[in-house]
């Protein structure tokens, strides 16, 4: 037997999802006490008149948590010091999703919550996210999921339910896009963009909010060199940050000049297709930093081998298993092989371009003297012969064997 309801956390961004939950789960939960938590992930001004507009329409008490640091050195730079990404997709939304989670594991255990709520829809990947995050550090706790159990059936119904109960509401039936800002991104979907053959409107004042489109981007190229330390990101143009203000400082820069716009169909966990348009430019920025550093500052094998961990990172984040033993051990491989990757890296920056201007460390395993055209002390090409006969011995034997290679 389920066991009574009486005090629910929320995950509350205060957007149109969590907006309309709070007074549907006062009329459907009786007597129950509702605690809203809105993670600070860098969403900046949405969490302004939070506080009053949760009160207002029913919670009890609003906890905003400042969880930037956190969600960057403990959740960004591990995926960043992987290279790891979803279908190209640098996984914005996905890894502030366990950050969340685990703090509202933390507050309903202080609060003695009966259950945790979350907005997310049952069409998307945020629910597993989320719920496998519980799952890991409250086992027996109760999830309630709206978006799977209410009659509500789309974002306009919830624009009427908001309507008819005078919650009031930052979007209207024409801006009504879905989108999850914080630190690292900013994601856009549904409307015109739910077509892949609609090409999305960049210049659309108010759709691009963390930079501009690539054609309203400067005329003349920007130059920005990053500094890493073990494949960590300290320092941008010489100037030593820490890790809000590198990331913040970042996207203005990459904002500018039409950095990290992506626009792709991506296959969701659940199974579906999905089209939408994400804004990264700091993220973009330092993958590109952290990929060419990495060409100089790790072997072959290492790298080669790495890139298959990259994607499989990648996945297990995507899909919400960042709480497991897998994610954790191949953490501990990716941080051992940075224990080289520090150096100083230049970009171009040009309308929506980046293009390598510079890369040195002291850690480089590039010997211009091996690599040289002209004369050098390390390889004599006379070797190459028998490399070359004793590589292609194979392929010989089976032509003499089979005959010439044919199809």
């Amino acid at each position: 037997m389920k066991k009574e309801i009486k005090k629910i956390l929320l995950a509350y961004s205060g957007g149109l999802d969590t907006s309309i939950i709070i007074p549907w789960l006062k009329e459907h939960y009786e007597g129950c006490e509702v605690i809203a938590v809105s993670a600070d992930v860098g969403q900046g001004t949405e969490l302004d008149g939070l506080e009053e507009k949760a009160l207002k329409t029913g919670a009890s008490k609003l906890y905003i948590e400042d969880l930037r640091k956190e969600y960057i050195e403990e959740y960004i730079w591990p995926c960043l010091k992987a290279g790891a990404k979803y279908e190209e997709y640098l996984l914005g939304t996905s890894h502030a999703r366990p950050c969340i989670a685990k703090r509202l594991v933390e507050i309903a255990k202080k609060e003695g919550a009966d259950a945790i709520c979350h907005g997310c829809t049952g069409k998307g990947n945020d629910q597993v996210r989320f719920e496998l995050t519980i799952k890991a550090f409250a086992p027996d706790m109760e999830i309630i999921a709206p978006w799977r159990i209410w009659d509500i059936q789309s974002r306009e119904e919830e624009i009427d339910y908001a309507e008819a109960h005078n919650i009031p509401l930052k979007i209207n039936r024409e801006t009504n896009y879905s989108k999850d800002k914080n630190l690292w991104h900013l994601s856009h979907e549904g409307l015109d963009l739910e077509s892949p053959a609609n090409e999305p409107d960049y210049l659309k004042d108010g759709f691009l909010e963390l930079g501009v489109s690539p054609e309203m981007a400067p005329d003349t190229p920007t130059y920005v060199t990053i500094h890493f330390e073990k494949g960590i990101p300290t320092a941008v143009d010489g100037v030593e940050m820490d890790a809000v203000t590198l990331v913040e400082t970042l996207n203005k820069i990459g904002g500018a000049n039409g950095i990290g716009i992506l626009d792709i169909v991506e296959n969701r966990l659940v199974g579906m297709k999905s089209r939408g348009v994400y804004e990264t430019p700091a993220g973009t920025i330092l993958y590109k930093a952290h990929d060419v550093l990495e060409t100089i500052t790790l072997d072959k094998e290492t790298s080669h081998f790495k890139a298959i961990v990259a994607q499989k990172l990648g996945e297990l984040v995507y899909n919400g298993q960042w709480f497991t033993p897998l994610c954790r051990a191949i953490g501990a491989f990716v941080d051992d092989t940075q224990k080289t990757v520090t150096g100083d890296v230049k970009l171009k920056l040009y309308k929506g371009n980046l293009v390598n201007a510079g890369v040195t460390s002291p850690y480089t395993l590039y010997d211009e003297q091996t690599a040289s055209f002209g004369v050098d002390e390390d390889y004599n090409q006379k070797d190459a012969e028998g490399f070359i006969n004793l590589f292609g011995l194979p392929l010989k034997v089976r032509a003499k064997l089979l005959g010439p290679w044919n199809d």
